[in-house]
């Protein structure tokens, strides 16, 4: 699949842009300062894969807690800095991997330059977040309110102001909760630069939902090669966020692991109770890590024919059901048994 070449720049111990691989982020939603609350959340979206977590800087102790937080933990952090200049001072100062700062609303001219000088000697990247709800009055009143324009352009001139303090380790995001807008200002982002960009839908809702808008909008732009990093924004556990991430990345083999299920939506011909298999297979194999694709069908027909691509499958039939490799059938057995034999097979396998 086509990806565009951005340029690469650090965040922490990890390479972001060019052919490196795409970054799945998340953000707590613990108080940054209850140290202990926000290691264990930390941990969990670790373990779920998660690559760069960010965490809400809002006060000095929050700033503080950075230095203890990153002794248990292995992602980098970004420190999300709203207005007070003096809050990315001492984050830098706590030993925090990258920023993510609107230029525009920190104030003077020097208050950005003192950043962007302890930025460069600690080499800390600044992601310049522009949201559909931050744009400047001036960039709404040139382009006719909130449009790609205004939000490409308003960023462009954030772009401009640290490139005029000589600093370049930036990334860029333009969230909306609008998933045409997000794509058509992704992508005039992309055209216009080749800093890499941080896609997101934002304010996208409670899981359901926030899901499919984000699946639609940060999944069509991977899809035309536009991103480097993802954050899915839901409102909920941000594992969810990190889960959801990686599943879109597999979908469109940007990302390769753990194993596929696949599974029909069920018919008339259905003879077997595919729907709690397909959700006890789910919860049986999440912790195997083999790069294979296994398919949950609940009649011959989507089984070993339609399903022929699968590494590995069940098919249902009455009471009975098959087990196929590639399209070949290995074994015939009971339902009870169906979801047993199929993990041993799995197991067998490199």
């Amino acid at each position: 699949m086509y990806r565009k070449n951005t340029k690469v720049i650090k965040v922490g111990n990890k390479l972001i842009g060019g052919d490196n691989p795409i970054a799945v982020q998340s953000m707590t939603n613990t108080l940054t300062k209850d140290i202990d609350a926000s290691i264990k959340q930390i941990k969990e979206l670790e373990k779920a894969r998660c690559d760069i977590v960010r965490m809400a800087i809002t006060d000095i102790e929050d700033a503080k807690a950075i230095q203890e937080i990153k002794k248990h933990i292995s992602i980098p952090i970004i420190a999300d800095i709203q207005y007070d200049y003096r809050l990315a001072l001492e984050s830098i100062k706590y030993g925090v991997d990258g920023l993510r700062i609107n230029p525009g609303n920190i104030g003077r001219f020097s208050k950005v330059e003192e950043i962007v000088n302890a930025c460069k000697e600690k080499e800390i990247s600044i992601r310049i977040g522009v949201n559909s709800g931050s744009i400047k009055k001036e960039f709404l009143d040139k382009y006719d309110g909130v449009n790609e324009c205004s939000m490409v352009y308003s960023a462009m001139e954030q772009i401009n102001l640290l490139e005029e303090l000589g600093f370049y380790d930036i990334k860029i995001s333009l969230k909306a909760s609008n998933v045409p807008l997000a794509i058509k200002s992704y992508s005039k982002m992309s055209e216009l630069c080749d800093y890499p960009l941080h896609l997101g839908i934002t304010e996208a809702g409670p899981s359901f939902r926030g899901i499919v808008k984000s699946s639609v909008g940060i999944g069509h732009l991977l899809a035309t090669g536009i991103g480097d990093t993802i954050r899915i924004s839901l409102t909920g556990d941000p594992v969810d966020e990190v889960k959801t991430g990686r599943e879109i990345l597999k979908s469109l083999g940007l990302l390769e692991e753990g194993l596929e299920i696949i599974s029909c939506p069920t018919c008339a011909r259905t003879k077997i109770d595919l729907i709690n298999i397909v959700n006890e297979a789910e919860d049986r194999l999440k912790n195997i890590d083999k790069h294979i694709k296994v398919a949950i069908m609940g009649c011959p027909v989507n089984g070993p024919g339609e399903a022929k691509e699968a590494d590995i499958g069940i098919a249902g039939g009455n009471g009975r059901g098959l087990i196929f490799r590639k399209g070949q059938i290995v074994k015939r057995v009971e339902e009870e048994n169906l979801l047993d034999e199929l993990i041993k097979e799995i197991d067998k396998m490199d």
